[in-house]
């Protein structure tokens, strides 16, 4: 038999978040008119290709601390709760006749596993993201209640989602930090 080699990948953080970005967007375009949602489509698509090039391109002080393998244990099993919790909630709620609910639910409980991440991580601008993506998903199921269907909600959520996340993204790549460099000069 040969000898297995087994590699870690590492993905910086900041480039996971502007990948959450772009599928935010991406729920968010698909609730547009067909013309006009290919267009902001492949602007997202655009964003959040250039964020994870220049996430992927910044060096280890982006990056944070290697995960030990509890943390890493951790982290992996909060995404597999959340991912259960959006997949069981949206089978819930299309049973149930609230269908459009389901991008606010989506955008509040993703808001709400980035709290414990946050400590995971080390990394205390998750907990206002967060905080912003769980009062955008109440904000967005208040409107999905308040109007037909799921446009205006599933529109509003996902790109303002989008939006926040490519910030956080920005922010963690050091992408700030270069802007107020060349403000300065």
């Amino acid at each position: 038999m040969g000898r297995y080699v087994r590699r870690q990948v590492e993905v910086p953080g900041s480039a996971v978040l502007a990948l959450a970005g772009g599928a935010a967007w991406l729920m968010g375009s698909a609730a547009l008119p067909s013309g006009t949602g290919t267009v902001v489509l492949a602007l997202g698509i655009a964003v959040t290709v250039w964020l994870m090039m220049r996430a992927t391109r910044t060096g280890g002080s982006a990056r944070g601390a290697r995960l030990d393998r509890e943390r890493r244990r951790r982290v992996i099993s909060l995404l597999v709760v959340g991912a259960g919790l959006v997949v069981v909630g949206s089978m819930l709620l299309r049973a149930t006749g609230r269908a459009e609910l389901t991008a606010p639910l989506t955008v509040a409980v993703c808001g709400a596993l980035l709290l414990p991440l946050a400590s995971l991580l080390d990394r205390r601008a998750l907990l206002a993201v967060g905080a912003g993506l769980m009062l955008l998903g109440a904000g967005g199921a208040v409107l999905a209640l308040n109007s037909a269907g799921t446009t205006e909600s599933q529109g509003f959520v996902g790109l303002v989602g989008g939006v926040l996340l490519w910030v956080a993204a920005a922010q963690q790549a050091g992408l700030a930090d270069e802007l107020r460099e060349r403000i300065r000069r």
